[in-house]
């Protein structure tokens, strides 16, 4: 065993230890520390502000916006109904069980790991964590090396905030995702690519431990004949913005009406101009791409079509201008994989039965945009599957902490936020307790009464 296999597994069993103590346990330690974690958010606003600065040109807006004000929803969501969820809860029994009484309990699964991607490292990282600690599970969260300063500041602001036998954070490329994967957890919280998201479910399938997986993949972006297209151009722009187009949740691909294309395109152009100003290069509030190979790649979809807005890209500043690509078909490259950039290829159609069509041949995307009538978008989602979906609207359903944010398919397992989170890090536990002062004769062999007791069953 290697030296850091070592020193992560006497991590992981320091929490194991702690676990079985009892300390996580109590709902007051639960909400203590859910208080703890929001504090600190406050604390290190500035710092984690600076560092998503740093690694991504995040503004600060965004960085509040988009992973920040998140994180502390959430929370403030579990602080209002922790009690409720951790209560007991009776069911009925029905009579053929008399005279027992049915209940379940809701108990933590028990030393999780939370392995976070680069592209929204607070927001993915602590979010679960809130979870995890809600359900009364220790924690070993593991940061992106993509983002060097705000891994950083996340591990120092969580080794400062929490005792590392309960949450302990730590950095590191994939010899120690490797390390950690060795372990056995009780649950894995991954989020990032579907090509990693194999590698984590065939480690956790060693050790049978359940995972939810938060992938990604081909989000569809669909405006139909009857939408408002200077609306769908200003939402779709905003969305395929964010964080430089960086985002799980981001329009991947445009499918629009064919009568629609000239007048979106100028939408969209009008749109960037009001997002972003006349130099978008300038702008405050547009990203970089997080690396050179990252640019490098999106760099390249511009050669599978014709730009019809933008195109601009300098790679000193790993900047590529949001560029809406025309593209001849789903076959170029641009059409196989996330792009995880800001470029989004457009195709057209003459009947929305092709968009859908053209939708449910490819793997199940994480989300879906439709931009129509109200009619429409009931046909589009019915005959559609996608994690989540927004009608004439996109990105907005991650916003919302009552509501479940997962994938299907090829775009994840599993759900969480709100409720869902500190289901995902639980167990419900069905317990039937049965008085010994009657026992009824009626279930034991030789199953004298037979015709009665089959009429109850």
């Amino acid at each position: 065993m290697s030296q850091l296999s070592e020193f992560v597994g006497a991590k992981v069993e320091a929490q194991r230890e702690y676990f079985r103590s009892g300390a996580t346990l109590p709902y007051e330690f639960r909400r203590r520390q859910l208080k703890r974690l929001l504090e600190a958010l406050t604390e290190w606003e500035q710092p984690l502000c600076e560092a998503l600065w740093e690694d991504l040109h995040k503004s600060p807006q965004e960085a509040i916006l988009t992973e920040l004000s998140i994180v502390r929803g959430e929370i403030r969501n579990h602080l209002r109904h922790l009690r409720r969820w951790m209560r007991p809860r009776r069911v009925s029994t029905p009579l053929k069980m008399a005279p027992s009484r049915s209940r379940i309990l809701t108990q933590p699964l028990g030393t999780a790991l939370i392995i976070s991607p680069w592209n929204y490292p607070v927001q993915l990282l602590l979010n679960p964590l809130v979870g995890a600690i809600s359900a009364g599970c220790t924690a070993v969260v593991k940061t992106s090396p993509a983002v060097p300063h705000v891994s950083q500041v996340l591990e120092q602001m969580i080794g400062l905030t929490f005792d590392e036998r309960y949450i302990f954070a730590l950095g590191g490329h994939r010899d120690v995702n490797g390390a950690l994967l060795e372990q056995k957890f009780d649950l894995i919280f991954f989020t990032g690519s579907p090509s990693l998201g194999h590698t984590v479910m065939e480690a956790a399938a060693k050790h049978l431990t359940p995972v939810v997986l938060e992938l990604g993949g081909k989000s569809p972006c669909i405006v139909s004949r009857k939408a408002d297209v200077a609306v769908a151009a200003k939402r779709i722009a905003w969305g395929k913005t964010l964080n430089a187009g960086q985002t799980c949740i981001a329009p991947d691909y445009l499918l629009i009406h064919s009568s629609l294309k000239e007048q979106f395109a100028t939408e969209f152009a009008k749109a960037l101009h009001t997002l972003h100003g006349a130099n978008i290069a300038e702008s405050p509030h547009f990203g970089r791409l997080v690396s050179d190979k990252a640019f490098d790649r999106v760099a390249s979809y511009l050669a599978d079509g014709h730009p019809l807005v933008g195109g601009e890209h300098d790679r000193t500043q790993r900047y590529i201008a949001p560029t809406l690509l025309e593209v001849p078909n789903g076959e170029v490259p641009v059409m196989q994989e996330e792009i995880f950039g800001p470029v989004l290829p457009l195709l057209t159609f003459e009947d929305l039965s092709e968009a859908v069509d053209f939708v449910v041949a490819r793997p199940k995307p994480l989300a879906l945009y439709f931009f129509g009538s109200k009619q429409e978008s009931r046909t589009v989602l019915e005959h559609t599957s996608s994690g989540g979906a927004c009608v004439n609207d996109t990105i907005m359903h991650i916003a919302n902490e009552r509501v479940p944010f997962g994938g299907v398919g090829n775009s994840g397992m599993g759900h969480y936020h709100g409720r869902l989170s500190f289901e995902a890090f639980s167990h419900t536990r069905s317990v039937v307790s049965t008085t010994p002062l009657v026992d009824l004769p009626f279930r034991y062999m030789p199953y004298r009464l037979w015709g009665l007791v089959k009429r109850l069953l």
